[in-house]
């Protein structure tokens, strides 16, 4: 029996509880957020470049990419704006892949994410290696909708989800860790959800 007034209402944590980082709210939904107006990239326009500098390692048309090997990641997503959306399921390309069948090995420790609309953002290689993150080309099965950032996608899902940049074309390593369009106006340099690293100053 429960006696009024002594009953904390406090409900134990379930797993899903635990999936969510703090400060973030669980979104059934997904949410379009994009720094300007969205591309429509044709698929026979595409192309991906692999650059360490300013110099261009390899480049892959459409038809060359998907013959990468696929491969499928379902991860949990989540955005600085405070949702999380789980179990996203992607299937894509491997960084790991992308640099194998370029031949390389990563020639640094830092990588921008580039995007046909200019947009960058920063990310330490070694979170893109070893089956961390993929170039995203479905989503559910189905080819990723240009308000999503198809036909192709960064997908960083540990990270804040500014981080998968839409509408990739192309990775690019760099001496030091530069920052990109958001980080320059404000936001994290790594972004950790797990440590809420939203903004500059955040721990």
């Amino acid at each position: 029996m429960v006696t009024r007034g002594f009953s904390s209402g406090r409900k134990p944590p379930t797993d899903a509880d635990a999936r969510i980082p703090p400060g973030q709210y669980l979104e059934q939904g997904f949410p379009v957020l994009s720094a300007g107006p969205t591309p429509r990239v044709r698929t026979e326009d595409w192309s991906f470049t692999l650059k360490h500098g300013p110099r261009p390692i390899k480049t892959w048309n459409w038809t060359e990419f998907n013959a990468l090997p696929l491969t499928k990641m379902t991860r949990d997503i989540h955005c600085v704006t405070a949702w999380t959306k789980f179990d996203t399921a992607w299937q894509g390309v491997l960084v790991d892949d992308i640099l194998a069948d370029a031949g390389v090995e990563p020639p640094t420790g830092f990588t921008l994410a580039l995007s046909f609309d200019g947009y960058t953002t920063n990310v330490p290689t070694q979170d893109l290696t070893a089956g961390k993150a993929m170039v995203a080309l479905l989503y559910e099965g189905k080819p990723i909708t240009p308000d999503h950032g198809g036909p192709a996608r960064l997908l960083v899902p540990h990270l804040y989800f500014w981080k998968s940049a839409k509408w990739l074309n192309g990775l690019q390593f760099t001496e030091r860790d530069e920052p990109g369009f958001w980080e320059l106006r404000g936001y994290h340099i790594y972004g950790d959800p797990w440590r809420e690293q939203r903004y500059t100053g955040d721990p």
